[in-house]
């Protein structure tokens, strides 16, 4: 939290600060804000005088954050973004408009499946302003727990007495191959086969990773090296580019498939969990009720193999998937990929 007192807070020397992290140097944060280099400099040590510790290095005309200024702009940039929702929900209730919202949504999910449940809904549905941001599973989470979003859709676990779970998504993980490979001619990608391959997926140990390293043991498969992303974008353009098998959730695999990639079955189920969550205790307004129905129906639509659980089960699903006493993985079911 903000270690100063709040009638000491001065949202100039705030908006100075954040500039000059954006910009990386006082001239670039004094153009952005259009003040004298001079001035923007007075910002930042009146900030720091008033914080009692620096928060950058200076060494001639460059600087860098220190290590309390990095932590101190994460909580800025977070109270400058509620600032700006609250003057544009202000402007929609003096304007009879419906009230703005804000989506975290992990960046698989913002891909796949979030903007056709948008369309779906229609402008006359939606408010003037929405705001979504793309964040991980676990920052989804905490940005909902500070009520510094309306609504969110991440990857489970997401286990969290503050949160209300609404519905729970599960769907197969897929095979990315190059559409030149010889694997691409291949009806479903075999685990076995991927023995002296790269095998390209996610980086969490907590999430998927887990789950595709038991695949790949239970197969007693070696390949000959592992690359692994935090974005699964990143891990199709890597297979697009012919480095190997990306094993990917379906979500953003079936939402932008890149040019020059197909997808294909896996001979294993190797689940994707996912669930819409927000606030406890916050009714959701009309709107992101009609949002939430919309995910679920495009999520059963765009995701092959896509089921649908009981928002109650979580706990249960995620231990049984991600849990240290997981089952082995099972022979894939569900309608073939197009």
């Amino acid at each position: 939290m903000l270690n100063m007192d709040f009638n000491d807070l001065d949202l100039r020397q705030l908006d100075a600060f954040s500039a000059v992290m954006s910009a990386g140097s006082i001239t670039g944060a004094a153009r952005l804000l259009g003040r004298s280099q001079p001035a923007t400099t007075r910002l930042i040590q009146d900030l720091e005088e008033s914080l009692g510790y620096p928060l950058f290095h200076r060494n001639g005309p460059r600087i860098s954050p220190t290590e309390q200024g990095v932590l101190f702009f994460e909580e800025v940039e977070r109270l400058l973004v509620s600032l700006k929702h609250i003057r544009e929900r202000a402007g929609a209730i003096g304007r009879g408009e419906a009230r703005p919202f804000e989506v975290a949504a992990t960046p698989a999910l913002s891909i796949g499946i979030v903007p056709d449940a948008l369309a779906a809904m229609g402008g006359g549905t939606l408010p003037r302003l929405l705001h979504i941001q793309s964040l991980s599973a676990e920052n989804v989470v905490q940005t909902l727990l500070a009520r510094a979003a309306d609504f969110g859709i991440a990857s489970l676990p997401i286990e969290h007495p503050g949160l209300d779970v609404h519905w729970i998504g599960e769907a197969p993980c897929v095979a990315a191959v190059a559409a030149g490979s010889e694997l691409a001619r291949q009806d479903t990608i075999r685990i076995a086969d991927l023995a002296g391959a790269c095998i390209i997926t996610m980086a969490n140990p907590y999430r998927l990773r887990r789950r595709v390293n038991e695949a790949i043991a239970q197969a007693g498969v070696t390949p000959l090296r592992v690359i692994d992303t935090n974005a699964s974008l990143t891990a199709l353009s890597l297979a697009r580019a012919g480095l190997g098998v990306a094993i990917v959730e379906p979500a953003s695999a079936c939402g932008l498939l890149p040019e020059g990639l197909v997808l294909k079955p896996l001979d294993v189920h190797i689940p994707f969990l996912f669930g819409t969550v927000s606030p406890a205790a916050k009714p959701l307004s009309s709107t992101l009720i009609a949002f939430n129905d919309a995910l679920r129906e495009v999520a059963a639509r765009r995701l092959p193999g896509f089921r649908l659980h009981e928002a109650g089960k979580r706990e249960a699903l995620a231990d049984a998937v991600y849990g240290a006493d997981a089952p082995a993985p099972t022979a894939a079911k569900g309608r073939p990929i197009r």
